[in-house]
């Protein structure tokens, strides 16, 4: 078994992508011709979009992202936080916590996106030689 998808419900599947897009310099992988789902390129598990309209017709009731009471985040690991935070607000985010070097060794930031999602931008943890 694989992980294959993380898919998040947004109202505007279109605009979510181009916003990835602006922000993460993510690339489009898949858009359906209706504009109620869309993927992007992002390695080996997919992160894609499915419209809140279309989940209501398939039965379900998503209900919208929250960041200041997450259940979950995206991370996206880089080299430059910074530059990708910066980035990331340029394009709309909402900064949340700018770039903090953790008690670990690893640089972390978070923003939210238009939807409300929260999203970490982090450095690599660093390696931690073995005890053996």
């Amino acid at each position: 078994m694989i992980f294959r998808y993380t898919i998040l419900y947004v109202e505007d599947v279109a605009g979510t992508l181009d916003f990835y897009q602006r922000a993460f310099g993510l690339a489009v992988g898949f858009r359906h011709d209706g504009g109620d789902y869309g993927e992007l390129v992002t390695g080996g598990t997919k992160l894609a979009f499915s419209s809140r309209r279309l989940m209501r017709s398939l039965g379900k009731a998503p209900a919208a992202a929250d960041p200041k009471a997450p259940v979950f985040e995206i991370a996206f690991e880089t080299g430059d936080v910074a530059a990708a935070v910066a980035r990331a607000c340029a394009a709309g985010a909402v900064l949340l916590q700018d770039a903090k070097v953790e008690a670990w060794g690893q640089t972390t930031a978070y923003v939210s996106d238009p939807n409300g999602y929260l999203v970490e931008i982090c450095s690599p943890v660093p390696a931690v030689p073995s005890p053996d």
